[in-house]
């Protein structure tokens, strides 16, 4: 029986198609990817367990830096009028007015840490400008004029109806008597509730919240 003699073949495989494509995914990630953005006023917390995240809508952020200078961010990406009429109505309060087009410079989310004195002005400053911009921090050391007070009530006007959460973000170093005045703003509010911000970590092992986080579900038979 005659011998069947099998053509030989190349196994090299061409590789180009496929660095094509990992190309293509690598841009479509780096494209659609949204970074967070960088804090204007860097603040250390302290750690925690925690199983909630930071809402970006219905709520307020008072900050704390290490300098115990504090600031007032207001939550509201779906809702940037919102914010807008809070700033406007915080600074009529103290008879200091405020303009439309100050107030478009407000962007949800943003830290506003200066007296009302320079409220204006600074909204008016170029967005590059404004981060480069070193703010004094809202005055609330002194109990009679505590700045923070008008910001809160302004809040809970133009959040009347809707469940609004304070959030207190703290540095570490930062020193009680700062801490004591934010809250004495809230309470002058008659706002008895409050959030802690903290750098979350992980659940110690065993506990519920770790086997919440590390539970599999089961594959279907």
């Amino acid at each position: 029986m005659p011998k069947v003699n099998i053509a030989k073949k190349s196994t090299d495989t061409d590789m180009t198609p496929f660095v094509d494509i990992a190309f293509l995914i690598l841009s479509f990630f780096i494209m659609a990817t949204k970074f967070k953005p960088a804090e204007a006023v860097p603040i250390d917390t302290p750690n925690s367990v925690s199983s909630q995240k930071l809402p970006e809508n219905d709520a307020v952020m008072i900050s704390i830096d290490k300098d115990d200078k504090v600031y007032f961010s207001i939550m509201a990406k779906n809702e940037p009028q919102i914010a807008k009429d809070i700033i406007k109505s915080a600074a009529e309060a103290r008879n200091i007015p405020v303009t439309d087009a100050q107030a478009d410079g407000y962007f949800p989310g943003d830290m506003i840490g200066v007296p009302f004195s320079k409220l204006g002005a600074f909204l008016a400053l170029p967005a590059d400008q404004k981060k480069a911009y070193v703010q004094e921090g809202i005055p609330i050391k002194d109990s009679a004029n505590n700045e923070l007070y008008y910001w809160i009530a302004a809040t809970r006007t133009h959040f009347a109806g809707k469940p609004l959460k304070y959030l207190i973000k703290g540095d570490n170093v930062a020193k009680y008597p700062a801490f004591k005045a934010v809250i004495d703003a809230l309470k002058k509010n008659d706002e008895q509730k409050y959030n802690l911000v903290t750098m979350p970590q992980a659940a110690p092992a065993g506990t519920e919240l770790w086997k919440e986080r590390n539970s599999q579900p089961e594959a279907k038979q």
